[in-house]
């Protein structure tokens, strides 16, 4: 059964009308199908859509963040190649010319 709504529920369209690769709108989020049949949906169908936008824009987001981190480790690899940012097993370090005053 379908909970009673008292006001219309918006479109989340933001006015970014194009579509990515994937075929979801750059703006909203929206699937093709979701976008052009949005004015038939139910209100029940209409908050589902919602949800999976707001879905795609966290993956959206955690995969652009993830693409930074990427570049910034390789800008820093880049910039001096002598230094390894990747941790070491004690085994791999030589102190053999190492003295104590």
């Amino acid at each position: 059964m379908e909970q009673l709504a008292f006001f219309e529920i918006p479109s989340p369209c933001i006015g970014v009308c194009q579509t990515d690769a994937r075929g979801y709108c750059k703006g909203c989020l929206r699937s093709r199908d979701e976008r052009f049949n949005w004015l038939s949906f139910s209100d029940a169908q209409k908050y589902d859509v919602i949800r999976l936008c707001n879905q795609r824009k966290r993956r959206r987001q955690l995969a652009a963040i993830k693409a930074q981190q990427l570049q910034i480790a390789q800008e820093r690899a880049a910039l001096n190649p002598q230094l390894n940012f990747e941790p070491e097993s004690s085994t791999d370090l030589d102190f053999g010319s190492f003295e104590l005053d």
